[in-house]
């Protein structure tokens, strides 16, 4: 008796379904890829409970005639592709032919379609992949309404997140597909309320500043840069702007969203010796690449793909990327490479201008024939290097990296509430988020002003901040509040809570930066508010802050002992 047996055909439909179809998110990314590929200029997003109940996607594309509105539920069914040779030149988003028929098999499916310019239409009802009701419908464009998702495969059902979860994995789809299809509108109307609107525009940093805010967008170096068969148009971090979290990285080829180690790897390479070792820089990637020349064809969901050349598209990104950042860069090197600044009473020196000084006398002063700066015995530290200072007292020597120093002290302050000194803005400061980010932040204002940040809505994805700790006033609160809502979003280290982690995160991008030099009131004032703290040994992320050198480990390092 055999064994092997032939899979029915909707348990077939299903296996494919749970290969395509993850979440509603999922639904939303093949329904708009449908329209975009429909040559639509206005799409339209409508969803019901994070889009569980219902999602529906219109547009004003070429539309079907009935046999198409019929024949594109069917498995394997496509437009896009007519011969083997065609998968090898693939120049639209969909052409697998998968997507409808698997969404259909999971949910109860409305289709509405007609020709452009047509007066007829057609209108069919599917129930779990059977057609249902099929009619005349006069419509131009195409509408499709897919409810209740997963009504008939409880088990995939059970493992959908909650409302606001799954909607905001919505919104994160429609704001890349928005990034690489600028010239087309999109909206998003959720719970009968609209919460994004995205007119088309004519170029991507228009459509950049639509999601993101002219703050944002102004914070980026637009990069253009051509090889043979490849293009690249990127926007990346400028000197500075550089986040806790890879929250605002993109990569697209041939304007779709793709995940790819490699390229990633390629910027951060980009930005060696420049990028701290826990930031992540912000990128927008948009490839063009002959389509002969790279496969689409890897994953279901096509968020991978598989290069000819992987080593070349690798070295023209990070080349492209590495000369654009190094040239804006030039002026914030030189402020580490010229001798700082300073006042007759806080004199200080850079232990890599050592070689300018010729001789140590005996009383500890240092005689410089080129420089003005002398070591003075009274003065009790030296900076060494950007962040590192060295005090010396009278067991051996403390050395203190001031940022993670800083960074611990502010951290105990969000935390506990105390010292904040929050005061009411003059001018009211208004910031503009991606819609997420936009609601995460107002569902947690409560929070924020156990931080001495006050916000209110102002509408159109904008808060208004009206009231902020001193340590704030000078930093970018865009960037910050962005990080706030990454860290609500994203789990949680099961041994902090949430509070923490937004008062270390909080706390991390208003501290002392390196190129900031602390004058001898303000290094005597960190080591005293750094020995009231708690922890005073570590920062927030269990990095020192400081390090003790007695004399004896001193001599034993010159093998006095």
């Amino acid at each position: 008796m055999s064994h092997i047996k032939i899979l029915p055909h909707d348990l077939r439909n299903k296996i494919a379904a749970g290969e395509v179809i993850e979440r509603p998110a999922s639904v939303v990314k093949e329904l708009i890829e449908n329209s975009i590929d429909a040559r639509s200029t206005d799409i339209g997003i409508e969803v019901l409970y994070g889009g569980k109940r219902l999602i529906k996607v219109s547009d004003n594309g070429i539309g079907m005639d009935k046999e198409d509105a019929v024949l594109c539920f069917e498995r394997h069914a496509t437009s896009k592709l007519i011969s083997e040779k065609d998968l090898f030149n693939i120049k639209t988003l969909g052409f697998r032919g998968e997507a409808l028929s698997s969404i259909a098999s999971v949910s109860k499916i409305r289709l509405i379609t007609g020709l452009k310019g047509s007066p007829s239409g057609i209108s069919l009802e599917m129930l779990g992949g059977e057609v249902k009701d099929l009619k005349d419908s006069p419509s131009n464009g195409t509408s499709v309404e897919v409810r209740d998702l997963f009504f008939n495969t409880p088990a995939r059902k059970k493992f959908l997140k909650s409302n606001n979860t799954e909607l905001f994995h919505i919104i994160d789809t429609v704001t890349k597909e928005a990034l690489s299809h600028w010239d087309i509108g999109f909206r998003i109307t959720s719970d009968k309320q609209e919460i994004l609107n995205l007119p088309l525009s004519v170029e991507q940093k228009e459509r950049i500043t639509q999601v993101y805010g002219e703050e944002f967008a102004d914070k980026l170096i637009e990069i253009y840069s051509e090889t043979e068969g490849i293009k690249l148009k990127s926007y990346v971090s400028k000197s500075e702007n550089f986040r806790n979290r890879k929250s605002h990285q993109f990569i697209f080829i041939n304007k779709r969203p793709i995940k790819d180690l490699s390229i990633s790897h390629a910027v951060y390479r980009a930005y060696e010796g420049i990028l701290p070792n826990d930031k992540h820089p912000v990128f927008l990637l948009f490839l063009e690449i002959n389509p002969w020349k790279v496969d689409f064809n890897v994953h279901p969901t096509k968020r991978e793909v598989r290069f000819e050349d992987k080593e070349s598209i690798y070295r023209f990104v990070n080349i492209s990327i590495s000369k654009a950042v190094r040239d804006e860069r030039t002026e914030y090197i030189k402020q580490f490479t010229e001798i700082p600044a300073t006042d007759t009473f806080t004199p200080v020196v850079n232990a890599y201008d050592m070689s300018h000084f010729e001789r140590v006398e005996s009383s500890g002063s240092v005689i410089s024939e080129a420089l003005e700066l002398a070591y003075k015995p009274y003065l009790p530290f030296i900076y060494l290097g950007e962040t590192f200072i060295a005090v010396s007292g009278k067991g051996g020597l403390t050395l203190i990296d001031h940022h993670a120093a800083h960074e611990r002290i502010l951290y105990e302050k969000f935390l506990k509430g105390i010292n904040l000194n929050s005061h009411q803005l003059l001018f009211p400061r208004q910031v503009k988020l991606s819609h997420k980010e936009y609601r995460v932040i107002l569902e947690n204002t409560l929070m924020l002003m156990d931080f001495g940040i006050e916000i209110d809505d102002f509408g159109h994805e904008t808060v208004v901040v009206r009231s902020l700790p001193d340590v704030l006033k000078d930093t970018d609160i865009s960037g910050i509040l962005s990080d706030v809502a990454s860290c609500i979003v994203e789990k949680i280290a099961p041994d902090k809570s949430l509070k923490e982690t937004i008062a270390a995160k909080i706390a991390c991008n208003s501290s002392v930066r390196g190129k900031v030099i602390l004058n001898q009131e303000k290094i005597s004032s960190l080591i005293h508010e750094l020995e009231k703290t708690d922890h005073p040994d570590q920062c927030p992320h269990g990095r020192p802050t400081r390090i003790f050198l007695s004399l004896d480990d001193l001599k034993k390092m010159f093998k006095r002992k």
